[in-house]
């Protein structure tokens, strides 16, 4: 699939009804914590915004995922697309991962045509709901990683998520007694899981219902 058939593939599929839960159950850790899908959030949670943004490039379409660096957090050291917690300045969702993306890997938001959300996600361990907020460049955009924030960043080509052998599952031990039966990317050389996994398998499944 080309860039611009890409684009204007999600450009329509956004605009339909999303596969959800469906998708993200595919890439969830086991056992499936409940508690993500709730219809009720809790009074206190907190929103977040990520950006998915994807850009042509000579060898196809491309995305950037970064990975955290290590701290004192439960999303230490993970891989991530790039984004954070919405800010009282933020006039909405999309401003937040917008803002975000530019501070932690220097896009020029100006230069992002938003296309449209993927479905929010709830993450029980911090509290927040995520928004997956997709976009694309027309140009490859020069991404320079915020150290603090960002420890590396992975330029990932769209085409190798439906490569079957990308797909890979493993125990996690996230700490003491708990182990995770965990699905995941390998990406780079990254294992690509969580709520990360579980956007992408939404990309991933709306994408391929144009085969069906």
């Amino acid at each position: 699939m080309d860039f611009d058939r890409l684009i204007q593939l999600l450009e329509t599929k956004l605009k339909e009804p999303l596969p959800g839960k469906e998708a993200h159950l595919k890439m969830s850790p086991q056992p499936v914590d409940l508690r993500r899908f709730e219809p009720k959030l809790p009074e206190n949670h907190r929103k977040s915004g990520v950006l998915l943004l994807f850009y042509p490039t000579s060898e196809g379409s491309f995305f950037p995922l970064i990975k955290r660096p290590i701290y004192p957090g439960v999303h230490s050291g993970q891989v991530a697309f790039p984004g954070g917690k919405m800010e009282p300045e933020d006039e909405n969702i999309v401003q937040t991962a917008l803002r975000e993306a530019e501070e932690e890997i220097g896009i020029n938001r100006s230069k992002v045509t938003i296309l449209g959300n993927l479905s929010d996600l709830f993450i029980p361990t911090s509290n927040f709901l995520v928004s997956p907020v997709v976009g694309f460049t027309e140009q490859k955009p020069d991404l320079i990683p915020e150290e603090k924030e960002v420890s590396r960043i992975i330029s990932t080509k769209l085409l190798q998520l439906f490569d079957p052998m990308v797909r890979k599952q493993k125990v996690l031990e996230l700490r003491p007694n708990l182990l995770l039966n965990t699905p995941y990317f390998d990406i780079d050389g990254e294992i690509v899981w969580g709520a990360t996994a579980m956007i992408l398998s939404e990309l991933i499944q709306i994408l391929n219902q144009e085969n069906r």
